[in-house]
Formats: structure tokens, sequence, C-alpha cells
């Protein structure tokens, strides 16, 4: 439907010009309050995960599992379908302690810390494989689907999607592994220095981590979630050297294996930690920096593609196109 002329002038779907203008200028008020609002209430990363902390700490310290009725019956609700799950699994005799164990272990590496959910991963790697395997091959081989493609063909894309449903689950959790770690390491050399500033102001190991805890968590949400869990239980634990290698065991990172093992050194032998750490800070930063010169190295190689495909068509167009329109011309 197109403009219309009436009395009171020109109209568009019934809307004259300065209803469309009113509408127009409410929707813009509308999202400047909306952005005011979101501007207003931004909120700390880590406040959610430090009450958290805290609140298990107590529930620790108490010997309770949960602090009201409400969260102790939100804890069964969730519970009760994972029970199913190891019930199933044990009846079948595929739940072994072993796979669990390491299924937990990736799943902290990935920041994950509910233990029940091993037995989700577990299930998943059992049941997925029935069920994209499954389908795969009643598509393929009851309703025809690749009915175009060699049988070798086929074959590979019913074998494709049942090793592909088994591997789901674990190349999921690698990747949430994988980022977390990148994103950990990141801030490892600050959190040195800030360890080293700590302890040569005398603070103790567990203050110390909390302290950087606090200043890292905007930053590095993941390493200030770590650190205030390792400050925990260093302030709940029988041995520190246990704190330690959990945090260890929680995250997949070289680097921070290498400081764990030095503080627990220093605990054991009573070496002074301030000079160790800015060691290994030092360490750490120069191989960031080789880590970055490294990728700027690559830069040459990887830019060969894009320029033999864009740039350099366009420049022989550029610097081609007038003799070749001179040539035309006098031919």
């Amino acid at each position: 439907m197109g403009p219309t002329t009436t009395s009171h002038g020109a109209t568009l779907f019934g809307l004259t010009g300065a209803d469309i203008g009113t509408i127009l200028a409410a929707m813009a008020m509308l999202a400047v309050f909306v952005a005011i609002y979101a501007a207003s209430t931004v909120r700390d990363p880590m406040a959610k995960r430090v009450k958290a902390l805290n609140e298990r700490r107590e529930q620790l310290k108490a010997g309770i599992a949960a602090s009201t009725s409400k969260r102790r019956a939100k804890l069964v609700h969730q519970n009760d379908t994972t029970d199913r799950m190891r019930d199933l699994m044990k009846n079948l005799k595929v739940l072994q302690d072993d796979q669990l164990k390491a299924a937990q272990i990736m799943l902290a590496q990935a920041g994950i810390r509910s233990k029940d959910t091993a037995v989700t991963v577990i299930f998943a790697r059992m049941v997925l494989p029935i069920v994209l395997g499954g389908g795969a091959a009643l598509a393929i081989y009851g309703f025809g689907a690749m009915a175009d493609y060699s049988p070798f063909t086929r074959f590979f894309a019913f074998a494709g999607a049942l090793l592909g449903g088994y591997k789901a689950p674990d190349i999921y959790l690698q990747n949430k592994i994988t980022k977390r770690a990148a994103l950990i390491r990141k801030g490892v050399p600050d959190a040195l220095d800030l360890l080293v500033i700590c302890a040569e102001a005398g603070l103790t190991v567990d203050a110390a981590f909390s302290r950087v805890s606090r200043e890292l968590g905007t930053a590095y949400p993941e390493l200030g979630e770590e650190f205030h869990l390792t400050s925990i239980e260093l302030s709940f634990l029988n041995e520190r050297r246990h704190a330690f290698e959990n945090l260890a065991a929680r995250v997949k990172l070289e680097e921070l294996k290498g400081v764990i093992t030095t503080m627990i050194q220093t605990e054991k032998y009573g070496t002074p930690l301030a000079s160790a750490l800015r060691v290994l800070s030092a360490e750490f930063r120069h191989a960031r920096m080789m880590r970055a010169e490294e990728k700027a190295a690559r830069l040459p190689a990887i830019m060969t593609v894009p320029l033999i495909l864009f740039i350099l068509p366009t420049l022989f167009v550029v610097i081609l196109g007038p003799a070749a329109c001179s040539i035309s011309k006098a031919f």
C-alpha cells in the first residue's frame, strides 16, 4: 500500500508524518533509557562467584550439604536424573571409577564444579553413538539417503556419525579447557607480580591468594576464581600442599604447575618465596613475548594467500587497465 492523500495530508499505512515522527522519537527515548539502565547496572563478575565460594566454605566448616530446605530440594532434584543414569550404567557395568575420576578432572579443568556432571558425560558417551549412529544408519540404509554415493562413502558417513557421537562430549570439554587455559595464561605473570608484592608486605600465603583474587577478579575472572578457591582450601585443609596440588589439577597449564611446584618447595624447605616468584614472573613474561614474536613471524606466510588471491589481481587491474584500454582504442 503506497502513500495516500486525505484532507489531513499524506499518510503511510494510516499514519501521518507527525505520528511517524512521534513513534520514532519514542523508540529513540526508549533506547536511551535502556542504554542508561544497562550502563548503571553493571555488576562485578566476581561478586557472585566469591559469594558462592564463601557459602561453600561455611558449609564445609559446618559439615552440612545445604543451608536451606529450598537449596536442599534443588540439589535433590538435580541429582535425581544423575542417580538414574548412574544406576543404569552400574547395571550395565559400564561405569568405572577411574573413568569417573578422569571425567571429573576434565570437568574441573573446564570450570564445571559439579562432580555429578561426570556421570552425565559418561552417559552421553554411551548414548550419543547409539543415537547418532543409529540415526545415520537408518537414514542411509533404511530411507536411502546418499543413494547416489558409493557404498564406501556411505559407510564412511555412518562411521563418522558413530565416532562423532562418541567423541562429541570430549571435544566439547577439551575446547572449554583450552579456552579457559588460554584465558588463565594471560593473567599468570600479573598474578605472580601481585603475589611477590603481597609476600614482601608480610601477608600469609592464603591471605596473599585472597588479595590477588580480589585484585585480578575483574580482569581475569577465571584466574581470580581459582585463586580464591585455593585461598579457601589453604584455610581449612590440613596440609597446604594439597591445596596447591588441587590448583594444579584444576588448571591444565604447565606455567601454573611450575608455580605450584615452586610454592610447594618453598613451603617444604623454607626458601624465600618472593625471590622465586619474581624469577618465575620474569620467565613467564619472556615466554609471553616470545609467543607474540612467533605469531608476528608467521604473519608473512599467512598473508601470502590473501595477497595472491585478492590484492595482486586488483593491483594488476589498476596497473594494466589503462594500457589495455589504450591498446583496444588503437586497434
